[in-house]
This record gives C-alpha cells, structure tokens and sequence, in this order.
C-alpha cells in the first residue's frame, strides 16, 4: 500500500477528527465498507455503528451515528450526527439508555405504535455501539 488516506469525520458542532490513516473501515446501511489510498470515489450512506482506521500501525476507533461517508482524492470525508471516541463516552448513560430501550420495548405489546419500538429499537442499537466502541464487555 502507498500513501494514507486523509480521514475527516465532521458533526454538526465540530471537526471530531482529522488524521492519517493507512485503511478506514466504515458501517454502511448496506454492510461495513473498506477504504484503502486510491478508493474510487464514492458517496454512501451510513449506519449507527464503529468507524475504525488504522494509523500508525494501530487500530482506532469511532463511535458513529449514522450520516454518510465521502470518498474522494484520498480524503475519506464522514459527516454523522455525533462521533465520539472511547474515552469521551459515557459509559453509565450509554448503559441507562440501553436499559430504557429495552424496557420499552419490552412493554411494547398490541398497543404499542410502530413509530415508538422503531425509535426503542435505535435507541437500543446507538447504546450497544457505544458501550461496544467503549470497550465494555458484552451483557
């Protein structure tokens, strides 16, 4: 592999990352997605999920919710609704947050409105990546 990849991931308050990376790997809506130096160009949408880069011979990574992902001229460009790295996460909230989707999908039943265990059920799955990105184990 020749050359790194310019990796910029942007929220609607901050620049929450701008770096050098030998690889990207992304959480498409269609699957996780891998971008190495000279990637065609390419413009996708994202999924709630782990944004992880290789720098330095390390991996690092990236709590991502949702957005869409750039690909151009060796520029890997993520625009999400939030981006966090592992130790900006809170873990206490992320798991209370996970608790009350679950509770609320539990009570779900024949009353519940679709739109509501649709919203429990992100919820849900944005408190389990986070936990995930921040290195807790699985309950």
């Amino acid at each position: 592999m020749v050359g790194k990849l310019t990796l910029r991931v942007i929220t609607p308050d901050r620049i929450v990352l701008d770096t050098q990376a030998e690889s990207v790997r992304v959480p498409g809506v269609d699957g996780s997605m891998g971008f190495l130096p000279r990637h065609a160009s390419i413009v996708a949408a994202l999924d709630v999920g782990q944004l992880t880069w290789r720098e330095g011979g390390t991996e690092q990574r990236l709590f991502v919710s949702g957005g869409f992902v750039e690909v151009r001229a060796d520029t890997v460009r993520v625009v999400s609704e939030a981006g966090e790295r592992p130790a900006d996460i809170d873990v206490e909230r992320a798991r209370e947050a996970e608790r009350r989707a679950r509770e609320r999908l539990d009570q779900g039943g024949e009353q519940a409105v679709v739109i509501d265990i649709l919203r429990a059920e992100l919820a849900l799955k944005r408190a389990m990546m986070r936990l995930r990105t921040a290195g807790e184990p699985r309950l």
